[in-house]
């Protein structure tokens, strides 16, 4: 039986850049068992990749369009990639 990978990587702008948002979206990932990595931009936008089971990826998506509480997120843009492999999770 083969297990369904998606992988999506996230542009997310608005005042989100800082650790509070990274960790924040970090936590949300291990709780939705997708692998992946948030940094910070250099224009102030917040880069995120999360792979997983289309559930887990969707999940991470709406979590990163609502954002959390102090990150006032304006707008993701998403691109849906070939899976190639697990990515870890790291904070950079």
């Amino acid at each position: 039986m083969t297990v369904e990978i998606e992988r999506v990587r996230a542009v997310v702008s608005g005042r989100v850049q800082g650790v509070y948002f990274r960790q924040s979206t970090a936590l949300e990932a291990q709780a939705a068992g997708v692998a992946g990595w948030v940094r910070n931009l250099a224009d102030g936008r917040v880069e995120a990749v999360f792979e997983g089971s289309p559930a887990g990826v969707d999940r991470m998506l709406a979590y990163v369009a609502q954002g959390p509480a102090r990150a006032h997120v304006d707008d993701v843009d998403t691109t849906r990639e070939t899976p190639e492999g697990a990515v870890g999770f790291s904070i950079r």
